[in-house]
């Protein structure tokens, strides 16, 4: 019996340790995501502010004409 029973033990502590694999491993990807989102939102934002500043110093240069 006491080779099945370590068996059984290696192979549960086997599962266990990919299933936390495994979780590190979609944290990490979500992490990822979660990143690559922002620095899209960031780099939107900056055009934005951009396209205004420009839209800005030309109603300004309309003015000034």
């Amino acid at each position: 019996m006491g080779l099945m029973d370590d068996a059984q033990d290696v192979g549960k502590t086997a599962g266990r340790k990919i299933k936390e694999a495994w979780e590190d491993t979609t944290d990490k990807l979500g992490d990822k995501i979660d990143e690559v989102k922002a620095d899209a939102e960031v780099r939107r934002a900056e055009a934005e502010r951009d396209a205004v500043a420009r839209k800005n110093e030309a109603k300004a240069a309309m003015r000034d004409d």
